[in-house]
C-alpha cells in the first residue's frame, strides 16, 4: 500500500503512524535504534507490504495492468488503491479527508526530528502539493505516477498508468474495497502482536 493507506491503518498510535510512515527508509535492522513503539510501526509496515504483495485480489490487480509496468506493477496497485481509499474516504473515517491530511502534516512538521532525511527531504514536496488529498482524483493519481516515473528516469512507464485505472475503473475500485477489508483485520491483529512483545 502507499501512503495514504499506510497512514490511516496506524489508527490513533502516534508511534505506530511515526513508525509506519518512515518504514522505506529504514534498511534490515536499523529500525532497533528506534523506541520500541516506533519499531511496531516499522515492522507493521513491512508486514503490510508483504501481506499486500501475496494477496490474491492485489495478484488479480496486477493481471489487469499493460504488461509494460513490469516490476513496478505493485507500485502502480498501490497508488490506485490510495485512489479509492482516498475517494471513498468517507466510508472508512469521520474525519474529512482534507482536514485529516492537515493534521497528518502538522504532526510530522512538529516531530520532524525522528525522521530519517530521505523523509524530511520529500515532507515539504509532500505538504506543498498535499498529495493525500490529491490522491482522490484521476488528475491527481497521474500527476503522482508521472513524478513517480520521471524518479525511474522513465524506466517505469508509470505515466501511462492512468490509461489502466480508466480502462478497469470499477474492476480496480472492486478488488480494492474487498482486499482493504481483509487489510484492515490483518492489520488490527498484527498490531496487537507487535505492541504485546
Amino acid at each position: 500500500m502507499n501512503f495514504l493507506a499506510h497512514l490511516y491503518l496506524s489508527e490513533n498510535n502516534k508511534d505506530i503512524l511515526i513508525g509506519n510512515f518512515i518504514s522505506d527508509a529504514i534498511k534490515g535492522n536499523k529500525y532497533k535504534s528506534y523506541p520500541p513503539e516506533i519499531q511496531a510501526g516499522i515492522l507493521l509496515h513491512r508486514e503490510i507490504d508483504t501481506y499486500t504483495d501475496t494477496h490474491s485480489i492485489v495478484r488479480k490487480s496486477k493481471r489487469r495492468l499493460n504488461k509494460r509496468y513490469n516490476h513496478y506493477s505493485g507500485v502502480v496497485i498501490d497508488i490506485f488503491y490510495d485512489h479509492f481509499l482516498a475517494k471513498n474516504w468517507e466510508n472508512y473515517s469521520e474525519i474529512p479527508l482534507e482536514l485529516y491530511a492537515e493534521n497528518i502534516y502538522a504532526f510530522f512538521q512538529n516531530n520532524i526530528t525522528l525522521l530519517p532525511n530521505e523523509v524530511q527531504n520529500f515532507l515539504p514536496s509532500m505538504i506543498q502539493y498535499n498529495w493525500l488529498v490529491n490522491y482522490a482524483s484521476k488528475e491527481g493519481i497521474h500527476r503522482i505516477l508521472t513524478g513517480m516515473d520521471r524518479r525511474t528516469n522513465e524506466i517505469s512507464k508509470m505515466k501511462y498508468a492512468v490509461e489502466d485505472l480508466k480502462l478497469h475503473y470499477h474492476k480496480f475500485e472492486s478488488d480494492f474495497t474487498l482486499f482493504f477489508k481483509d487489510l484492515i483485520t490483518f492489520t488490527q491483529q498484527k498490531t496487537i502482536t507487535l505492541l504485546s512483545k
